[in-house]
């Protein structure tokens, strides 16, 4: 499994960044007695920060590897070993969902957005992600383009995800833009929208499973090739201008 992999050594790169956190907890309104679920949660960094945030919250991720990163680091949380297409809770047990970066790994969205509507009473499911339009603008597709590429097509759009999110039960109640900070804490894909240099790092792109599983090790090679010798000339900056153009600010 891609996670198991990516799992060791996750949290060298991989942390929750409070300015997301907090607007998801924000969003969330969760009332005072609810309990929340974390779906696909990984090692846990942001269930472990809403749960300290006050929240009454369970995680779930189908990676042996992350689930027990994250039990370490959190054994207060009940954690879970489950696919979002079979979470293991009874109907309406929860009031409250939280998905962060994760909807492109679901094997059939419209299948687990039901699961997880089945398990939500009275409440509100919040996702944080990128969508296929957004990934069109990356500038990494200057440098990546062949893994750019699988990583856009398994990244839904969203048009995809409302469908499929209206099919399952739910209503749409607000689509909320997210810009990247130039101080990143949570190294994902587009982390380094603003700081190229980030990409440079191994342990960075490990922790990205564009680059861990999608991509040839041949086409990362020469991408950070021609990426260090942009940074050093200074063209990077023309480079991330030509794609700033496409309107493409989100994360």
């Amino acid at each position: 499994m891609k996670y198991d992999k990516i799992g060791v050594g996750y949290d060298g790169t991989r942390r929750a960044d409070p300015r997301i956190a907090d607007r998801i907890l924000n969003l969330l309104a969760i009332r005072p007695d609810g309990r929340c679920v974390d779906v696909a949660c990984g090692t846990g960094n942001y269930t472990k920060y809403l749960s300290d945030a006050g929240l009454n919250i369970a995680g779930c991720d189908q990676s042996a590897t992350m689930i027990e990163a994250a039990r370490a680091k959190a054994p207060m949380i009940a954690w879970h070993q489950a696919d979002a297409l079979s979470l293991p809770f009874e109907d309406g047990s929860f009031q409250g969902v939280v998905c962060t970066n994760a909807i492109h790994h679901f094997d059939d969205l419209e299948a687990s957005f039901s699961e997880i509507n089945r398990i939500v009473s009275d409440g509100r499911l919040v996702l944080f992600t990128s969508t296929s339009e957004q990934m069109r603008g990356y500038w990494l597709n200057a440098y990546f383009p062949v893994a750019m590429e699988k990583s856009i097509a398994q990244m839904p759009t969203w048009e995809t995800i409302q469908a499929a999110l209206t099919a399952a039960g739910f209503r749409v109640v607000e689509y909320e833009p997210w810009y990247v900070p130039r101080e990143p804490v949570d190294l994902f894909l587009y982390s380094g929208k603003h700081k190229p240099s980030l990409y440079l790092d191994p342990v960075v792109r490990r922790g990205i499973s564009t680059f861990c599983d999608l991509a040839d090790v041949a086409e990362v090679g020469s991408g950070i090739e021609r990426l260090t010798t942009d940074i050093a000339s200074g063209e990077i900056r023309q480079v991330i201008d030509r794609y700033n153009t496409l309107g493409c600010g989100l994360n």
